[in-house]
């Protein structure tokens, strides 16, 4: 038994390997930044605002809803707009100053709500916000246009 805790058992043959070196987390670094978060979502509001202008649904500009402001961050997207019939456009946005293909984090409540409305649920990926802000759009399932890595459990003593 582990001297701290009564009842957890230190397993046997476990060792530390520390990596070699140091590397920039990038991950890390874009999930320590809300607020590049919060922008790329606002400049996400004002493209689909943009979007429907420009496909002639003008109507459903006001319907457009920062979900994630509104509600909470909960729901597995952030933002509710409309495709020009009218249709519920669920969007995600990940948003990072770095390169296009930067990995990021998804939770598992966004990819649940991306499985259970595929036809509707569509991630929005803004690279270079910094810089030259891209934009990129994946439809349905995350998982089937990403490939997914765990990085992260949850752990209860035994």
């Amino acid at each position: 038994e582990s001297p701290a805790e009564p009842g957890v058992r230190e397993p046997a043959g476990v060792a530390y390997h520390p990596s070699a070196g140091w590397q920039k987390d990038y991950l890390a670094i874009e999930a320590g930044n809300r607020s590049l978060g919060r922008a790329g979502e606002e400049l996400v509001l004002q493209y689909e605002a943009q979007r429907l202008h420009r496909e002639g649904a003008a109507r459903l500009v006001d319907r457009i809803e920062h979900v994630a402001a509104t509600k909470g961050d909960g729901l597995g997207f952030d933002i509710l707009s409309f495709d020009a019939d009218g249709r519920e456009r669920l969007i995600e946005v990940k948003t990072t100053s770095f390169g296009k293909r930067t990995p990021f984090f998804i939770t598992r409540n966004e990819l649940a709500c991306s499985k259970a409305r595929p036809e509707d649920y569509h991630l929005y990926r803004l690279y270079a916000f910094r810089r030259s802000p891209g934009l990129f759009g994946l439809k349905g399932p995350v998982d089937d246009t990403c490939r997914l890595t765990a990085s992260q459990f949850v752990a209860r003593v035994a």
